[in-house]
């Protein structure tokens, strides 16, 4: 199951060189997730009602090659494991079937005080 997520460099995005600022990345692979999760039939603000919110607990991130100004370029999302209250996802930020950054995310299910817990049973299902 293979997520594409749009997202277009502005000015804002960039450092001194033009260059996307490496931080960025990290911004736009959340954009992907949260829109994957959205896709999902997730409502994130329902899950925060019922007491339950998705953490990032760990991030490995290759940057590659780097974008700029005005580039269009698109993050593919992946899921590479899924246990009870753990998933872990691969990310690819790419311009024109180069990538330019990839990342293995790590998110976790907890309640609203930390604490683990289940994945919803909805995401679960669609997952297994």
């Amino acid at each position: 199951m293979r997520h594409v997520f749009s997202v277009r460099v502005y000015y804002e995005d960039t450092d001194m060189g033009g260059l996307v600022y490496h931080a960025n990345y990290l911004k736009y692979i959340e954009r992907a997730r949260s829109d994957w999760v959205r896709e999902q039939g997730l409502d994130q603000n329902a899950m925060r009602e019922q007491g339950l919110i998705f953490v990032v607990r760990r991030v490995e991130a290759d940057y590659l090659a780097p974008a700029r100004y005005d580039d269009l370029l698109e993050v593919r999302t992946s899921v590479k494991s899924v246990t009870g209250a753990r998933l872990v996802m691969t990310q690819e930020v790419m311009l024109e079937g180069k990538i330019l950054f990839r990342a293995e995310v790590t998110a976790v299910c907890t309640s609203l005080q930390g604490q683990p817990a289940r994945l919803p049973p909805q995401l679960r299902q669609k997952l297994h």
